[in-house]
């Protein structure tokens, strides 16, 4: 007999039936002319499904989750192998390793690359995120309030105001863009995010050109993430899976979905500081307050692991500080039937929260009809890029909340993770083009205790409390007068007292198909 064996024939397993199972499949025939026919066929069939990618530049973060990292990646890695993807394979070594990487990057070498994979947590995922759009997203920034009184550089040569229905739109240039990221730190931790917290080292990003070769939003370049850190929240909120192989399989026979991406703009970084926009990307979450200090105080017990965000929470936790704040963000009719409830703050009035006035929840799955009706053919085509990001609002109308915050966060997706089942919104979308504002205002400690509790409980609501406003928004603003604001944008500290914020919808493509059912 003369056989072959064709590996990635796909199985599930009894005891959890979503993760996929690699398996193999042996064929043979005493013809030994037939035996390599079916052989051809079979080669010539995979060659040609388009999607599968063919070369890949993969990192790897050795240290996050515990040094899980190499470990996953060696456990994958023969399945590329087989599949005959090639693979440039980079361990981080330090802070901004990967960034560094991606921005010195030529367009001619990132086009010859199908897309890249980070084989650790949110925080490598989220460099990554950063290194490939810093110079490479041609778009205005978020619009913000009329009066709020930025345009994107202090050089008003660079700068152009746009004032559409009550809207300031400035144009983003490399020039009026500080977007470096340290890269200078040695230390080592388990902690996924590689982006170090010290000084800037005044990075030259390369600067935009006519015949710019990559831009965003694109059809053909993806990213993919091997789950290896502490919470994997990106991996949870689009396969459903936290599972190495699983995630290498979509990679390796090519899925793909498009994914929303915040972009967040620091106007100042202390209320006494010059203006100067500094642009941040984050896939999953951008949070202030309680979701800023944790991060923060969890650098002071580093040597613990994982479990120092379970100290540093409880410590923020004890605290119960509040912070003054004022948040402005565009209300649309048709997608903020609670948006009332900011509104009723103001006037003293109680809001609306209630699971008799929530609407019906919709979750995100594989083929999602939502995302779908939310998507638009210039995705499809990097001629019409320029603004195919951006979601339209007919007649938006700015709502400014005011008052005492102990939280503001804005989710990107559901922010799924072992803890919290469901996320920090069940029904968020991965590609609808808006972001889930939830403010938390001041109340007892024994209310937040039982709202915060409530994340860890499938099927709960913890955005019914009467404290809680949740507001599906494409776009907002934050003003503080804090002289040590924090913002958390997918683990990565960044500071910050002024900033808008914007949803760029399906910015990047994912190696993903979604959650399944």
């Amino acid at each position: 007999m003369h056989r072959f064996v064709v590996h990635g024939g796909i199985t599930r397993t009894r005891k959890c039936p979503s993760p996929w199972v690699p398996c193999e499949y042996i064929f043979g025939h005493k013809d030994l002319k037939t035996c390599k026919n079916w052989f051809e066929r079979l080669m010539a069939c995979i060659n040609n499904e388009g999607d599968r990618p063919k070369n890949l530049m993969v990192f790897v973060h050795p240290l996050c989750g515990k040094g899980r990292g190499v470990k996953n990646w060696e456990t994958v890695a023969p399945l590329f192998g087989r599949a005959k993807i090639k693979t440039k394979v980079i361990v981080t070594d330090r802070a901004g390793h990967a960034y560094d990487t991606l921005v010195s990057l030529s367009d001619i070498e990132l086009k010859a690359l199908d897309g890249v994979v980070a084989v650790g947590g949110d925080g490598l995922f989220n460099e990554i995120l950063n290194g490939i759009l810093s110079s490479r997203y041609k778009a205005s920034y978020p619009p913000t309030p009329e009066g709020f009184g930025y345009f994107g550089s202090n050089d008003n040569e660079n700068c152009e105001e746009q004032t559409r229905n009550g809207l300031n739109c400035s144009m983003q240039t490399p020039d009026s863009v500080d977007t470096t990221f340290p890269g200078n730190s040695t230390k080592c931790d388990d902690h996924e995010p590689l982006l170090s917290t010290s000084q800037p080292t005044g990075l030259e990003i390369p600067s935009l050109k006519q015949d710019h070769l990559v831009s965003f939003p694109n059809d053909w370049f993806r990213l993919g993430i091997i789950p290896s850190g502490s919470t994997d929240a990106i991996v949870l909120s689009t396969t459903g899976e936290r599972d190495p192989v699983t995630s290498a399989l979509l990679i390796i026979l090519g899925r793909r979905m498009s994914l929303d991406i915040a972009q967040v703009v620091r106007w100042k970084s202390s209320p006494t500081a010059e203006v100067l926009p500094t642009v941040r990307y984050a896939a999953s979450f951008a949070g202030y307050g309680f979701y800023g200090e944790v991060i923060r105080e969890s650098e002071n017990y580093r040597w613990m692991g994982p479990a120092r965000y379970d100290i540093s929470g409880t410590m923020v936790f004890l605290k119960h500080r509040s912070y003054e704040a004022k948040v402005a963000f565009l209300e649309t009719p048709d997608t903020n039937p609670l948006a009332a409830s900011a509104e009723d703050y103001v006037t003293g009035a109680q809001p609306l929260q209630s699971h008799q006035r929530r609407p019906h929840r919709i979750i995100c799955r594989t083929n999602c009809f939502v995302c779908k009706e939310a998507s638009t053919p210039g995705q499809n085509s990097e001629d019409e890029v320029a603004d195919s990001s951006r979601t339209i609002c007919e007649n938006p109308k700015w709502v400014w909340s005011k008052g005492c915050f102990l939280s503001v966060g804005a989710a990107v997706i559901s922010c799924r993770n072992e803890r919290a089942p469901d996320g920090l919104v069940a029904d968020a979308h991965l590609s609808d083009g808006f972001l889930h504002l939830l403010l938390i205002r001041d109340c007892p400690p024994l209310l937040y205790l039982w709202h915060l509790t409530q994340f860890t409980k499938k099927g709960s609501d913890p955005l019914s409390f009467k404290f809680v406003e949740h507001h599906k928004t494409p776009a907002f603003t934050f003003i503080s007068s804090h002289d040590e604001s924090v913002w958390n944008l997918d683990g990565e500290i960044f500071q910050a007292c002024e900033v808008s914020v914007q949803a760029c919808r399906g910015l990047v493509n994912l190696f993903a198909s979604g959650p399944e059912v």
